[in-house]
């Protein structure tokens, strides 16, 4: 019974911790929609190369690669503003959104990345 107990009390306890760590996303037509209306921080977290290729007006570039990311993002964001942020496909940008979660930012993964947001406009 014990045993069984504490199976319980450890499991709540992860579970707690991962639903604290989950990421807000939000749809690209969402996205759309919201940098019409408001002045949003738009972060594009992909390399030089990619941004090349066409981005999403209003960003802001920091490339998730670099060794001093968490630096130079901290430099350019208000903490006090949400961040959106997109990459490629939204596994970077997920990555990312999580680093800056940790330092007190509230995050938003943008779902499909750039290629989604170029399939739709």
């Amino acid at each position: 019974m014990k045993n069984v107990l504490s199976l319980l009390l450890m499991s709540f306890f992860f579970i707690n911790c991962n639903s604290q760590d989950e990421i807000k996303t939000i749809s690209t037509s969402a996205l759309k929609t919201l940098l019409v209306k408001d002045n949003v921080q738009l972060l594009d977290v992909r390399t030089p190369q990619e941004i090349h290729q066409g981005f999403i007006k209003k960003a802001k570039f920091i490339n998730f690669f670099d060794a001093d990311f968490a630096t130079k993002a901290t430099a350019q964001l208000d903490k006090n503003k949400p961040v959106y942020l997109y990459c490629r496909s939204g596994n970077r940008s997920e990555k990312a959104a999580k680093i800056l979660k940790e330092k007190g930012y509230e995050v938003y993964n943008v779902l499909g990345g750039y290629n989604k947001w170029k399939q739709e406009n």
